[in-house]
């Protein structure tokens, strides 16, 4: 392999690594689903790195097939993260329900 199908090949597999991560595609080793933000944000990350330390230096096919990845990963990624934050808002109403059980009853 030359250098410009490595280089496409590495962005593929960080792209992918990425989209397991952000629970958008099966895992191949085990056939799941898994989410892990943090992780699908370090390799985000390191898109944006490779991207950064190769500005002007890539074929016009490479760069707009890393700034596509980057794009989709990013909107993607905000989207999970708002996701998570809304369920995390949605179950503080059943602790306040709970808790106000809990002073009802002190009060019997």
């Amino acid at each position: 392999m030359n250098n410009n199908e490595l280089f496409v090949t590495l962005i593929s597999s960080l792209t992918s690594q990425a989209w397991i991560q952000l629970g958008k595609i099966k895992n191949p080793i085990n056939d799941k689903i898994e989410k892990n933000l943090e992780a699908a944000s370090m390799s985000i990350d390191m898109l944006t790195m490779i991207q950064d330390k190769t500005k002007n230096n890539l074929e016009e096919y490479e760069s707009k097939l890393l700034d596509q990845s980057l794009s989709d990963l990013k909107m993607n990624f905000v989207f999970e993260k708002n996701k998570k934050d809304v369920v995390k808002e949605e179950e503080k109403p059943e602790e306040k329900k709970k808790n106000s059980k809990k002073t009802e009853s002190k009060k019997k």
